[in-house]
């Protein structure tokens, strides 16, 4: 993003753009609301949708773009990415990143182990008897893992307002979670995935990652000590491959921006194809645009880590975004981290989530 900001400054002078780094985790979970009081532009988590269209922190892209720009970025959507940040008949962000969690692996610590990548369950869980395997086990990863069992299982979570998911699949869900993360080195309870990457590169303990949310740098050549290649996922059903829980990161204009016009166009900028092709994949950016991802330069710079896990992203899962669902998803995982941890019932975790659910569900009627 500072690389398109000063692109942008050099094309348009007079205007400069400058941007502040917040961490992971405050990207997450800090309030865009807070956020747009301070800044013109946001780079935002498309959770936040339903919430930006009941504050109107932010404004409608609608708006300000064109219409026949807004019908070219949903043709060129990397799965649900464009759809994630549309929210009450509005467009509240450019898909600017597209991810999903998808796999990761060291080749050559495989090829040491003598074992190939899994494509099962129960070849997963051999390779993690191995020691092999880690994931990212703090709770926004593990929430969103849940999910991604439940819809790889055949019932995508939160579809009804009465509960997060249905007993037999969430419990299921819950089982398999578990069997896995009682064969990983529990330090990886408090790694996001770029920690579980760095570990998987900076030593040489970790040959496997089945899901992680993908940073495509590490696939390029000279970025970390070690490559990782990245893969789809494997199959928990026997049919088809798992499916995870999208994320990614939008563009946004702050309602109190006094200089939407500009803004917009930086936007535009941004989130062209030329733009996300060409100078942000180039400074290090992991694209939006579908063009991006197919472009074979890019491809050939990260070991086709985009061609790759497309697949993944195309059919990932949209996770809620009405008023109310952050509330859900800020507490909800630290339910399902103690239990991979600690253990417990599977009918009291489900049953603690779904209250929790409730809860957020009335958040949305206030």
């Amino acid at each position: 993003m500072v690389a398109t900001a000063q692109r942008f400054s050099e094309l348009h002078p007079g205007i400069e753009i400058s941007w502040e780094k917040r961490s992971l985790q405050q990207f997450a979970d800090f309030s865009i609301e807070e956020l747009a009081k301070r800044f013109d532009l946001l780079v935002i988590d498309h959770p936040w949708a339903g919430f930006a269209a009941k504050k109107r922190s932010i404004i409608p892209l609608d708006e300000v773009l064109s219409e026949e720009f807004l019908i070219n970025q949903q043709q060129n959507s990397v799965g649900h990415s464009y759809e994630s940040y549309t929210y009450d008949n509005h467009q509240w962000a450019l898909p600017i990143d597209a991810a999903t969690p998808v796999a990761a692996s060291r080749t050559d610590l495989l090829e040491k182990a003598g074992t190939d990548l899994p494509k099962n369950f129960e070849q997963l869980l051999s390779l993690a008897d191995k020691r092999l395997v880690a994931f990212a086990g703090i709770p926004i990863d593990v929430l969103m893992s849940f999910y991604m069992f439940c819809s790889s299982l055949g019932e995508d979570p939160c579809q009804q307002e009465g509960q997060i998911v249905s007993d037999a699949v969430g419990m299921s869900a819950l089982q398999m979670f578990r069997e896995l993360a009682s064969r990983i080195d529990v330090a990886n309870f408090d790694r996001n995935p770029i920690q579980v990457y760095e570990a998987m590169t900076q030593t040489d303990e970790i040959a496997y990652c089945p899901f992680a949310y993908g940073y495509s740098n590490y696939s390029r050549e000279g970025y970390a000590r070690k490559v990782l290649h990245f893969h789809d996922m494997i199959s928990v059903n026997g049919s088809s491959n798992m499916r995870s829980t999208i994320g990614g990161t939008g563009l946004a204009i702050s309602a109190n921006c006094p200089h939407i016009d500009i803004a917009a166009q930086y936007a535009h900028y941004v989130a062209s194809e030329e733009c996300q092709s060409g100078l942000y994949f180039g400074n290090g950016g992991q694209p939006g645009h579908l063009g991006a991802w197919l472009n074979s330069n890019a491809n050939h710079q990260t070991n086709n880590y985009f061609v790759n896990t497309l697949p993944a992203l195309q059919r990932a899962f949209l996770r809620p975004r009405y008023y109310g669902h952050m509330y859900f998803q800020d507490h909800a995982g630290d339910i399902v981290r103690s239990y991979l941890m600690n253990g417990g019932t599977e009918k009291s975790v489900l049953d603690e989530m779904n209250k929790l659910y409730l809860e957020s569900r009335k958040l949305q009627m206030i």
